[in-house]
């Protein structure tokens, strides 16, 4: 009987199929415009984080976009990769950025070992196409290219995905971002549009293939397919007016919070909110299969955490079956574990921090009590720490669904601008 692990390993002989189908593709001869270039009625195209906007081909008046479904080798952070499923060699797929009224045609490539299909989730369009296999289509078979086309009657935040093997194949990362402009200026543009999709994943520590069997127990929270801080910051001018639109295709709720401003949340699933349905916050909940639009004006400079407010979201692969060791003398315990398993160091009597420390150490960037309490401990190979990242002024003790959102005066250039010089008097310090 086949085991799941042998199913899996199936899929590493159908990347060289991949890369041909899109090469194949580039190689036609048509002019590949990005979406921004078809006009978004004075709209800002999207930036995806960490990810990117799919190209199309205008033929006949009709925007044609191609994907391709197909095993990807996705790094979530420096020192965690995973052998992953996803649309043109990511996870998520490319964003698909276009017009209300637009005509397209998506070619949906399988390389994948099983079939498949892609759903436009919230997309309103003919049933045909609504891609629920073994209900509105067949299903697309390993080496098969299907074509849907549909004209784009409505504007806003929506995703796509397969109705096919669900379990599996969203929990190996296959989604991505539909983004649809308005033909006419029906709300305030945004200067800077951004579009993050969270997704939950069980990596267990020293493996690479993500396991679809679990149900709750994740380990691993990504915008975009990383974890802090491999998520690209977001870097805006002092002053602009900003959109961010975040999917959600895990199986977790998500609370997303901004620090240093009051926004609106002006969108949903559904659509712009008229005015009088918006509502202002700070934090907002981004429920399963759900898109959530929120707005505001960057008017303050800093560096600002975005960030889920569920505190295991802004982890990395944590174990959750261990004892509370808060408060516990685990010095006795720690000397005879290290007889049988040299370098074991027991953690957690004082609280978290220490696994702070314990990365800087392991960076070369510890010092004496550092190594004094951890003396170089090593985890599984394939696996990040459970916090880190480093700011100016010490360990950040994140992961997972946390970034950064950088507003500057005056820039430019919206490359990441390092660290925010604080004006003299601006940071809390030190009393006693």
């Amino acid at each position: 009987m086949s085991t799941r692990r042998n199913f899996f390993h199936r899929v590493g002989g159908l990347l060289a199929g991949a890369w041909l189908a899109r090469a194949a593709a580039a190689a036609s001869g048509d002019s590949i415009p990005s979406a921004a270039a078809g006009g978004n009625a004075g709209h800002a195209s999207i930036v995806t984080p960490n990810g990117r906007t799919l190209p199309y081909r205008l033929k006949d008046g009709v925007k044609e976009f191609r994907l391709v479904a197909e095993e990807v080798d996705h790094e979530f952070a420096p020192g965690l990769r995973g052998r992953c499923w996803g649309y043109n060699g990511s996870t998520p797929g490319p964003t698909i950025e276009a017009v209300e009224g637009d005509r397209v045609r998506i070619l949906v490539t399988n390389n994948l070992p099983e079939y498949t299909s892609i759903h436009w989730h919230g997309i309103l369009l003919p049933n045909g196409m609504d891609g629920v296999g073994g209900l509105t289509q067949p299903h697309i078979r390993p080496g098969e290219t299907y074509a849907y086309e549909f004209t784009l009657r409505q504007h806003g935040t929506c995703m796509y995905h397969p109705h096919a093997d669900e379990m599996v194949q969203l929990a190996a990362g296959m989604m991505g971002m539909f983004i649809i402009h308005p033909r006419a200026a029906t709300q305030t543009p945004a200067d800077r549009d951004f579009a993050i999709l969270l997704h939950a994943w069980a990596m267990h520590p020293g493996t690479s293939r993500p396991d679809p069997a679990v149900m709750t127990d994740f380990d691993l929270w990504t915008y975009n397919g990383k974890v802090f801080p491999a998520t690209a910051p977001l870097v805006v001018r002092t002053g602009e007016r900003v959109r961010i639109r975040i999917g959600n295709l895990s199986m977790h709720d998500h609370p997303i919070h901004l620090h240093g401003f009051l926004f609106e949340v002006t969108g949903t699933g559904a659509g712009p909110l008229p005015a009088s349905a918006r509502w202002p916050d700070v934090t907002v909940n981004v429920p399963v299969g759900s898109t959530r639009d929120i707005e505001f004006i960057a008017d303050a400079p800093g560096d600002w955490p975005l960030h889920c407010h569920k505190s295991h979201h802004t982890m990395n692969q944590m174990a959750h079956d261990i004892p509370n060791p808060l408060g516990v003398d685990q010095r006795g315990v720690e000397n005879r574990v290290r007889k049988i398993l040299p370098g074991y160091t027991a953690m957690g009597e004082t609280g978290m921090a220490e696994h702070s420390a314990h990365l800087n150490m392991a960076a070369g960037k510890g010092g004496e009590h550092a190594q004094h309490m951890h003396g170089g401990m090593q985890g599984p190979p394939n696996t990040i720490p459970m916090m880190m990242g480093a700011g100016p002024f010490g360990p950040i003790e994140m992961g997972g669904m946390f970034t950064v959102l950088k507003v500057r005066d005056g820039i430019s250039s919206y490359e990441d601008p390092g660290w925010y010089p604080h004006p003299p008097g601006t940071v809390a310090r030190r009393l006693a």
